[in-house]
C-alpha cells in the first residue's frame, strides 16, 4: 500500500484509514482508491478480532473532496458503459465499507464533497468539526450522486429534504448537518480524532458478533417487510445466543459480576 495516499493505523484495537492526497483535498484518484482498497482489506482481515472499530478521516484540512477532476476529464465524452464499469468498481469498494461489521467513524474536517460526503453518509457516525462542510456538488457539473448517497441520505435526512440537497447542490454547514442528523456530534478542529477514537473505544468490551448483526439488519431494515425482519431477527438472535461472548455475559450476570460491556463505564473524554 501507497504511504503517500491512504494511511492505515492500527492501535489499540482502532483502526484510523486516513486518505492522504493534500495537495487534491483528499480527492478519491485511482492511487486513493487503490490504497483505499488495501487498508480496507485488512481492517476486514482483523475486524471483530484485533479491530472493534474504524475511524476515517482526510488529512490537510480537508474530508474529502470526491472526485478526482483528471478523472472526470477522462471520463467525460467516453461510452456510457465504461463510466458504468467504472463506477461499479467504486460501488463495490463503497458497499465493504458500508457492511463493515464494525462500528465506523467519520471524522470529517473542512469539506465532504460530492463522493466524498457519500463517503461519510456511508459510516455509522459522522463526526465533524465547526469548519466542516457537506455538499452534494455532482449537480453543479450535470451529474447526480454516487457512491451510495442516493441510498443513504433519504434514510438519514427524508426524501424531501435529500431531493433538496441533491437538485441544489448547496453546502451544508456542521450546524445544520447537526440539525438534519447527518453529523451526530460537533467537535472542535484540535480534539475531532482524539474524541472519535474516545468514541470507538467505548466499543471496546461489546459483542462484535451482536453489534455486525445488529448492523447488517439496520442497514437492510428499509427494504423488508415486518415478517421478513422478524424472521432475520429470528435467525440473528440464535446465532447472539450462541456466542462465547453472550455464555460469558451471562455467566457474569448469574454470578453478580458487573457486565463487561457498560456504555457509560466505557465513556472516555
Amino acid at each position: 500500500m501507497s504511504k503517500n495516499k491512504v494511511l492505515l493505523d492500527v492501535n489499540d484495537g482502532v483502526a484510523i484509514i486516513t486518505i492522504n492526497n493534500p495537495d487534491s483535498r483528499n480527492a478519491l484518484s485511482e492511487d486513493v482508491r487503490s490504497d483505499f482498497d488495501l487498508a480496507l482489506e485488512k481492517v476486514e482481515l482483523g475486524a471483530g478480532k484485533t479491530i472493534h472499530a474504524a475511524i476515517l478521516t482526510g488529512s490537510g484540512g480537508s474530508f474529502c473532496a470526491g472526485g478526482d477532476i483528471n478523472l472526470l476529464k477522462a471520463s467525460s465524452g467516453k461510452p456510457a458503459a465504461e463510466m458504468q464499469k467504472r463506477l461499479q468498481a467504486a460501488h463495490l469498494l463503497m458497499t465493504r465499507w458500508f457492511n463493515l461489521e464494525i462500528p465506523t467513524i467519520a471524522a470529517v474536517d473542512g469539506a465532504a464533497a460530492g463522493a466524498g460526503f457519500s463517503l461519510a453518509l456511508a459510516c455509522d457516525f459522522v463526526f465533524a468539526s465547526p469548519r466542516a462542510r457537506f455538499v452534494l456538488s455532482f449537480g453543479r457539473i450535470g451529474l447526480i450522486p454516487d457512491w451510495g448517497a442516493l441510498y443513504t441520505l433519504p434514510r438519514i435526512v427524508g426524501l424531501q429534504k435529500s431531493k433538496e440537497l441533491a437538485f441544489s447542490a448547496r453546502v451544508i454547514d456542521s450546524e445544520e448537518a447537526l440539525e438534519l442528523g447527518i453529523a451526530y456530534e460537533i467537535i472542535a478542529q484540535e480534539s475531532l480524532i482524539a474524541t472519535a477514537i474516545s468514541f470507538a473505544n467505548r466499543f471496546r468490551f461489546a459483542s462484535t458478533t451482536a453489534i455486525g448483526i445488529t448492523k447488517n439488519l439496520l442497514n437492510k431494515s428499509f427494504e423488508r417487510d415486518l415478517n421478513t425482519s422478524l424472521e432475520l431477527e429470528a435467525s440473528g438472535q440464535a446465532i447472539a445466543n450462541n456466542s462465547e461472548y453472550h455464555l460469558k455475559a451471562v455467566k457474569r450476570f448469574l454470578d453478580k459480576e458487573p457486565s463487561l460491556f457498560d456504555w457509560e463505564k466505557n465513556k472516555i473524554m
